[in-house]
């Protein structure tokens, strides 16, 4: 599993023209699942994501998380997080699992989320084409893998 997280100030999916889903200040997580990730690396995710210390304490440094300061995640399926461009100009998308893997793990990951925390936790369609907006605060951008 491998995410590209941005902390913002606001972001929103929209499908269809119609907002799907909306935070205030918060993570945005673009996430792609690969072959053979399983509940245990669900587990892992979400306490990453719970528990990443992105975000300002009194002094400026990035010592707060997103429970500490009751922000929101808004989760977006992203299986082109697993491009390779290593070779040629067309991406291959060989190590991101199929639809009918990755989405089983995705609804498990958007699911334990809730579960385990009382954050507005908000979601894209899986498989949807979005408009996904946001607002980078920082800019702050980082990218979580689980091998």
């Amino acid at each position: 599993m491998k995410a590209v997280v941005q902390r913002v100030s606001k972001a929103s999916v929209k499908i269809n023209g119609k907002i799907h889903g909306e935070i205030s200040k918060g993570l945005l997580v673009l996430l792609g699942v690969k072959h053979g990730d399983d509940d245990n690396i669900v587990k892992w995710f979400a306490n990453k994501l719970l528990n990443l210390r992105v975000f300002p304490d009194d002094e400026g440094k990035m010592n707060r998380s997103v429970l500490d300061i009751d922000g929101g995640i808004l989760l977006i399926s992203n299986f082109t997080i697993y491009g390779d461009t290593r070779k040629g100009y067309r991406p291959s998308f060989s190590k991101a699992a199929p639809p009918e893997q990755s989405e089983p793990v995705y609804q498990k990951l958007l699911d334990t989320l809730r579960e385990v925390s009382d954050l507005k936790i908000e979601a894209g369609v899986f498989g949807a084409m979005m408009d996904v907006e946001l607002v980078n605060d920082g800019p702050v951008t980082v990218i979580i893998e689980k091998e």
